[in-house]
């Protein structure tokens, strides 16, 4: 298993969640992102700049991912290719995304898109809550404990 996070948008909280857990477990945990991030030094921790544009760490993300991977995103298409290829997708916020609810995710999402481009203001999402970090913590922890049993 390797830990994925599309870092662009990723709040830096959840972030120092991850350094931390990718150091307990000894998890390979890339951010990928299209501008600088720093990340504390470790042989476990690395980051992956590619260039501006749209979707181009969401693809960069899709193209390196394997079965069982974790991908740290709140990007719902992200999270559907993700899926797709068989690995596990949890948002910042703590949503596990899975086969099961990924397609109304993305119906919403797309929904909402269509609300913006007609002109209605949907506002953006709420701060981040300390609950929402526990739960993005929570999950974090049951899937890595999952994985080292089957090691």
């Amino acid at each position: 298993m390797k830990i994925w996070v599309d870092a662009d948008a990723c709040p830096v909280v959840i972030k120092e969640i991850l350094f931390k857990a990718a150091e307990r477990t000894k998890i390979q945990t890339t951010l990928v992102a299209n501008h600088h991030i720093r990340t504390p030094p470790s042989r476990v921790i690395h980051f992956v700049q590619v260039a501006s544009g749209f979707d181009i760490a969401d693809d960069e993300i899709v193209k390196r991912v394997e079965k069982n991977d974790l991908v740290i995103t709140s990007d719902i298409p992200l999270a559907d290719e993700v899926i797709t290829k068989s690995a596990i997708a949890l948002s910042p916020r703590g949503e596990l995304f899975t086969k099961e609810n990924i397609k109304s995710r993305l119906n919403i999402r797309d929904f909402m898109d269509t609300m913006r481009a007609s002109g209605v203001q949907t506002g953006g999402p709420p701060a981040l809550s300390q609950s929402d970090r526990q739960l993005f913590a929570n999950h974090l922890d049951s899937i890595l404990m999952r994985y080292q049993k089957l090691q």
